[in-house]
């Protein structure tokens, strides 16, 4: 691809993860990286440096020299800049999830549908090897659990620490709830949450229980106070269990046998899965700008919303739940 077919494509938000959306840009053969923004002078100064590109303080001069975009800022500032960004006929991912509320996040996709705009939103785990394997492989699932536990965000100077703008559910279970509602397929009958607020305003570690119309069950935990990380995924079928570990990139699963059970090594084909998930986006973004009709990102707007929409019932009954039994907040 030449230099005048290549997408050109900026960051908003270079922070912890949106200093990786720029990194893999800069390596992306179909982009230019034209810029990034940030608020924090010396993340804008850093970032621009390593991926040797502009660093912007304004976000409509970085979209003005753009066609696409990806928003790696604060969770309750997703909203904003989403809509400031669509308006000015841009192409976005959006890091998940996809806003704090949820008449915000449905304003999103339905402005990003009416100008004919690709969306796309971060939920990265979509992209983790072992999901292809997943997605193939385990069918009919009659219970899933899932854990997926990390330490307290470290503190950033003049801002909340990454995250905690928003409760766990938001933060960190919102991957989980995505790979669900796409494996089980199913409307959900029931949900029954716990959360606990340990050192943030909102939930820092969240069990739920959601049982779904056709019978499947899932159990799912999230923490971000806790001493080691982990993400793990076990489902049983009818005549299977897989196990995964998201971050080792490596799973097990037993299946019956004439002879008994057989266990087997799940097969991985390794790869980044932020910079596939990018690709994906800019590979949208291309058919987009060919054919003028936004083709579906792997994770599309109204998957965000999905998401989204059950996160923030886990949330409410989590609410509920602590107003009922007294559980005090941190102030």
């Amino acid at each position: 691809m030449n230099l005048e077919e290549k997408i050109k494509v900026g960051v908003v938000g270079v922070g912890a993860l949106g200093r990786h959306h720029a990194r893999l840009y800069s390596l992306n053969k179909n982009v230019t990286l034209v810029g990034v923004y940030d608020i924090n002078p010396e993340n804008l100064f850093n970032v621009s440096k390593e991926c040797n590109t502009k660093g912007y303080t304004n976000v409509e001069e970085l979209a003005a020299d753009c066609e696409a975009l990806s928003i790696a800022v604060p969770a309750d500032v997703h909203h904003q800049v989403a809509i400031k960004l669509l308006n000015l006929n841009k192409h976005i991912l959006i890091e998940k999830p996809l806003a704090a509320k949820l008449e915000d996040a449905e304003e999103i996709v339905s402005l990003a549908e009416r100008k004919k705009l690709v969306l796309a939103v971060g939920h990265v785990e979509r992209f983790n090897p072992v999901m292809s394997f997943i997605e193939e492989r385990a069918k009919d699932i009659k219970f899933m659990e899932v854990h997926r536990l990390a330490p307290y965000p470290p503190p950033r100077p003049g801002q909340h620490r990454r995250g905690t703008e928003v409760g766990v559910v938001l933060d960190l279970m919102i991957h989980d709830l995505d790979i669900i509602l796409r494996l089980v397929n199913s409307e959900v009958e029931r949900i029954d949450a716990v959360g606990i607020p340990v050192l943030s305003p909102g939930e820092d570690i969240a069990n739920v229980r959601i049982k779904f119309v056709n019978g499947c069950v899932a159990n799912v935990t999230a923490s971000r106070v806790s001493g080691e990380p982990m993400r793990r995924f076990r489902a049983f079928t009818n005549d299977s269990y897989l196990t995964l570990d998201y971050a080792n990139k490596s799973g097990l699963i037993y299946k019956k046998h004439p002879l008994g059970i057989k266990k087997e090594q799940i097969p991985v084909n390794d790869h980044n899965a932020l910079e596939k998930e990018l690709e994906d986006f800019v590979q949208c973004v291309i058919e987009a700008k060919k054919t003028g009709i936004p083709p579906s990102p792997k994770v599309s707007g109204k998957h965000g919303l999905d998401a989204l929409r059950i996160a923030i019932n886990i949330t409410e009954e989590i609410k509920r739940y602590n107003q009922k039994y007294g559980v005090k907040i941190p102030k």
